[in-house]
């Protein structure tokens, strides 16, 4: 079967590897139907995700259909739509005793530590896999995977009603955060530097919006805040400077939300952090947020459909990485079929 594997940074390779086996663990076979590319997939591509090792077939967000199933399943039969859980926890270690398998000590994450999606079947335990409501097809379906990162960040954030919400950046992640956020509160600040990204968050329910490359971006937060600062921001945009610039416009005891994964020295005031006392929190991947994510599909509060901007073919797997690094601004979401 064909598969799509990162040789190393930079060398991309479609091979052909042998058809994976059920087994008592793996015991569900899925026929990949849709698979997105993500940042994080650039990034392992690119070589700047310093958490994957090569060579890697990548691919976390997998929609396929079950093609196979062991003696020991009970909960899934044959064509069942069904998207795949990316993280695998070790079940007993000190984050796992905590319920927050996401971080285990033993963490693998499929596409970045042991392999992904990109590949024409995979096999995976019961318990990893979730029904996809009928009313999302497999392409869209995909984009539940990004919309369970936003609804950690924004479980991690401990957001509510009443919260002035800021968030930094409004590309795949901000969009996503902001979707699950509006579902939760109303006064929300998105900030970015693309007027058209901008305009977007409002038309998704951003209350204001800050150019953080034309207006003073601290004095519109403060004017937004009527003059406290945010009470919960999230970095979306998880660059340099935008940590600081998150404890600068929080005011206190305030949540301040990291994402980033680089690891390039970064500025960190602690005045603001202990003046204000601060909350400072990582969000790294989902925590079993899957079953929510579909929860609010099925309720109605969550809309996922004509989300899919482009699709290629998996063989063609060179040909999408190109484009996505031609930064074209049609580009929104692009997603791998397996009808090759």
């Amino acid at each position: 079967m064909k598969a799509v594997q990162i040789v190393k940074p930079n060398q991309l390779e479609v091979i052909d590897i042998e058809k994976p086996v059920i087994d008592p663990k793996n015991n569900v076979l899925v026929k990949m139907t849709a698979a997105g590319i993500c940042g994080s997939d650039v990034g392992i591509y690119h070589g700047t995700n310093a958490a994957a090792t090569y060579p890697r077939i990548i691919g976390h967000e997998m929609v396929g259909v079950v093609a196979e199933v062991g003696d020991n399943v009970s909960s899934l039969k044959i064509g069942d739509r069904i998207i795949i859980n990316q993280v695998t926890s070790c079940g007993h270690c000190y984050p796992c005793s905590k319920n927050r398998g996401n971080v285990c000590d033993k963490l693998k994450v499929r596409g970045v530590h042991i392999d992904g999606g990109y590949r024409e079947y995979i096999a995976v335990p019961e318990s990893d896999c979730y029904l996809l409501p009928d009313s999302l097809s497999d392409q869209d379906a995909v984009m539940i995977e990004p919309t369970t990162i936003a609804i950690q960040s924004c479980t991690r954030a401990e957001l509510e009603k009443d919260d002035m919400l800021l968030i930094y950046g409004a590309g795949a992640l901000g969009s996503s955060i902001l979707k699950i956020a509006h579902t939760i509160c109303d006064h929300i600040i998105v900030a970015d530097i693309m007027d058209d990204k901008l305009a977007e968050a409002r038309e998704h329910g951003a209350q204001f919006t800050i150019n953080a490359a034309t207006e003073d971006f601290q004095e519109r937060v403060l004017e937004y805040t009527h003059g406290r600062g945010a009470t919960v921001s999230i970095d979306a945009a998880c660059v340099k400077n935008s940590l600081l610039l998150l404890l600068q416009a929080t005011g206190n005891a305030g949540r301040v939300i990291t994402m980033g994964f680089s690891t390039a020295p970064t500025e960190v005031n602690q005045f603001l952090i202990t003046s204000k006392e601060l909350d400072v929190r990582g969000s790294r991947l989902q925590n079993k947020m899957f079953g929510k994510a579909i929860d609010m599909i099925k309720e109605g509060t969550l809309d996922l459909n004509n989300s899919i901007s482009h699709t290629f073919p998996l063989t063609k797997a060179q040909e999408a990485f190109d484009f996505v690094d031609s930064r074209d601004p049609s580009i929104r979401k692009i997603v791998f079929t397996f009808d090759f």
